[in-house]
């Protein structure tokens, strides 16, 4: 079994941590609509990227006004709808087994959406916590878990992602952070990959973590 000592883990939210697949479709279904992008447009770029990203790249017309706008609909729109959110296979005996300093979640939503996510599943609000309101680009560049490395006060090279999307992974390989992936969301994710975090194994001491999957 591949074993990797590190001095911290950096876990991805929605698809590595919690189930929020039926929230995501739904809401961004009403966006879809909203803003008269096909679904079969919209569809593949939903997981892993912020809304503003997204939209910028498929409605290059579209003002930073309306593209604004349509973030704080979404903001609202998956916020509020938790009801089916649920943890992942083995999120919760992860986070057991992980001391608060070593472990960050780095979110490619807002702070609100990630903290209403947790709370319906049951996770504990991490010590460190990244999301879209703390970097200037969101995934797939390398900010996000650069700012993750800075949370947990290591170099990026010496800890670990946990991500499912292919733009969560391009991320933390920018950033120089080595990852996993998780195939939930994605089954084909062209890296090492488990399919749930049940399928790894934490232990962590004084000097870091010795992550064994």
């Amino acid at each position: 079994m591949p074993q990797r000592a590190v001095r911290a883990i950096l876990f991805d939210l929605d698809g590595t941590m919690v189930d929020s697949t039926a929230s995501v479709e739904r809401n961004w279904r009403r966006l879809s609509e909203r803003v008269g992008i096909g679904w079969d447009v919209i569809g593949p770029w939903i997981h892993g990227i912020p809304v503003r990203q997204v939209l910028a790249r498929l409605a290059p017309d579209m003002s930073p006004e309306e593209i604004e706008e349509h973030h704080q609909f979404m903001v609202e729109a998956e916020s509020t709808d938790t009801g089916d959110v649920v943890p992942l296979p083995g999120a919760l005996r992860a986070l057991d087994q992980l001391p608060t300093s070593r472990w960050a979640i780095v979110t490619s939503g807002g702070r609100r959406l990630a903290t209403a996510r947790m709370r319906a599943a049951g996770l504990p609000q991490p010590r460190h916590l990244v999301t879209a309101d703390d970097v200037d680009t969101g995934k797939p560049a390398p900010d996000p878990y650069l700012a993750g490395a800075r949370a947990v006060g290591q170099p990026p090279q010496s800890c670990l992602a946990f991500e499912d999307a292919p733009a969560g992974i391009a991320s933390a390989q920018a950033a120089g952070v080595p990852v996993v992936g998780i195939r939930t969301t994605h089954r084909d994710l062209d890296q090492p990959s488990v399919g749930s975090l049940a399928e790894v194994e934490f232990s962590a001491d004084r000097m870091g973590v010795v992550v064994t999957w």
